[in-house]
């Protein structure tokens, strides 16, 4: 099984990209960030010509997440966070399908630090990590999976230097994601390539691209059950430089079919 994640950065905007890889690389479940279509604009029959079943929480202008899959419709079983009712940002969405529990999450940027945005940040990341916590003693095979907004290590980005005051690399952020994989999750990407230089962003900006200037802030994170399911990791690079793409490339996994 194919598992994968995207920071589309628009989905309808970023349409033909999007069913172009979905055509080509063929995965069997999908986790989307960044949607920016309301809940009414998200473009079911396109996806489900493509072969999958979506389920989505749109939001105007900004966030929004989904998840799609194969032969069957993915079973909601939250859209969103415990902890701040008020809080109404479309960026959490916790799945049943094909045996697995599957939150797909899109973590805030932070930017500018200090402020509000920043505050928000740690507090959305409080109210994960308490979650995530609640989720990993169930006992039940769980993926948390998505744009974290984290760099969690300076093997992580390209320039540390150049991050150390920025939201998605300062020491707190990164304390709180190594707090939270310390729960008892596997970073699916390190535990299969702990040396290697990988990323998932690259800006817009100075040729980030082509100069691989990246970023790795997209992720997965497994629990115990699912670890010993995993067969392979990796970044889709090459969709990152199709025209009109997000400035996030597709990462996914593979699973050996569990006997249970």
């Amino acid at each position: 099984m194919k598992i994968a994640t995207y920071n589309v950065n628009g989905v309808n905007g970023r349409l033909p990209v999007l069913l172009r890889w979905l055509k080509e690389m063929q995965p069997d479940i999908v986790c989307l960030q960044e949607l920016k279509a309301p809940q009414d604009k998200f473009p079911e029959a396109e996806i489900l010509e493509a072969g999958y079943h979506a389920v989505w929480l749109g939001q105007k202008s900004w966030n929004g997440v989904a998840v799609l899959a194969k032969n069957e419709k993915p079973v909601i079983s939250r859209t969103s966070l415990p902890g701040e009712d008020e809080d109404e940002a479309s960026r959490y969405l916790e799945v049943k399908i094909k045996g697995l529990v599957i939150a797909c999450l899109y973590l805030p940027n932070g930017n500018p630090v200090p402020g509000p945005k920043f505050d928000y940040k740690m507090r959305w990341f409080e109210r994960l990590d308490a979650h995530a916590e609640m989720l990993i003693t169930s006992e039940k095979p769980v993926i948390l999976v998505g744009d974290f907004n984290v760099m969690p290590t300076e093997k992580d980005v390209y320039k540390p230097e150049k991050y150390k005051e920025d939201a998605l690399f300062l020491p707190e952020v990164r304390e709180a994601f190594k707090n939270l994989v310390g729960q008892g999750w596997t970073d699916a990407i390190r535990h299969l390539y702990p040396d290697e230089v990988i990323y998932t962003f690259w800006d817009y900006f100075r040729n980030a691209y082509g100069r691989n200037a990246g970023m790795r802030i997209d992720h997965f994170l497994l629990s115990s059950e699912v670890l010993p399911l995993l067969k392979d990791a990796g970044v889709d690079r090459e969709v990152r430089g199709w025209e009109k793409s997000s400035d996030h490339a597709p990462v996914w996994i593979t699973l050996k079919d569990s006997k249970k």
